[in-house]
């Protein structure tokens, strides 16, 4: 589903050159559940925001479902982040003068679905979260958890084949924190594939699959059973 072959990302800094990305391969097969882990300035946020095709490499080959979308043009390149992927943000990303529902129906409306069915499937979005009776809430008036909650479920409403979680769990106290983790975990068993972004080891612990990466490299990939 998702293949980077010797991706590279560098960045010129006068005489110098930053290599963000430093020859990645990375196979993410349908279904899977992989964390990427790595401090601050590793090169995991470069990463995803290529395997989120908000960023081009610079040089390498990205494959999504088996389509090359490497180079192309930003007009395409959001055509796929609008039909292919879900994303899931730290700050939850949440319009303050929407509520629950509006906020979800939002990449709906990008996507140009029509108004009755928007809703329809904003709402079995916020159901599959458990959040179907808040609705007409607006963000202040949730908790943050359940603002987090709110974001999956606007990641889900179009049904991607993809979630991209970037720590989602990094402005949360660790008891909710967990609690979306387990609904990560749920979703990825009814099928969805999902790659999250930490720095937090306790949070790679519980994934199955943890990729590590430092210095814009790859240095480690193990599959864990039992998990």
């Amino acid at each position: 589903m998702i293949e980077l072959k010797d991706i590279y990302k560098i960045y010129s800094d006068g005489d110098s050159e930053i290599r963000a990305l430093d020859g990645v391969s990375l196979f993410v097969d349908k279904g899977e559940f992989v964390a990427i882990v790595g401090s601050s300035g590793s090169g995991k946020s470069t990463c995803m925001n290529i395997v989120g095709c908000l960023d081009i490499p610079t040089s390498g080959k990205y494959f999504l479902n088996g389509n090359d979308v490497s180079e192309l043009s930003e007009k395409e390149l959001a055509h796929i982040r609008n039909r292919e992927l879900g994303f899931v943000f730290q700050q939850y990303n949440l319009i303050p003068k929407l509520n629950v529902l509006e906020n979800v129906e939002l990449p709906l409306l990008y996507k140009g679905v029509k108004a009755k069915e928007r809703k329809q499937m904003a709402m079995m979005a916020l159901e599959r979260v458990g959040l179907a009776d808040r609705a007409n809430k607006f963000p202040s008036q949730l908790s943050g958890g359940q603002q987090q909650r709110v974001s999956i479920a606007r990641a889900l409403a179009g049904n991607p084949p993809v979630i991209l979680a970037d720590e989602p769990t990094g402005a949360l106290d660790s008891k909710t924190g967990k609690e979306v983790l387990e609904f990560l975990k749920q979703l990825n068993s009814e099928g969805t594939t999902v790659v999250l972004i930490t720095h937090d080891n306790d949070i790679a612990a519980q994934i199955k699959r943890v990729v590590r990466i430092h210095d814009g490299k790859i240095v480690s990939d193990e599959t864990k059973e039992g998990n």
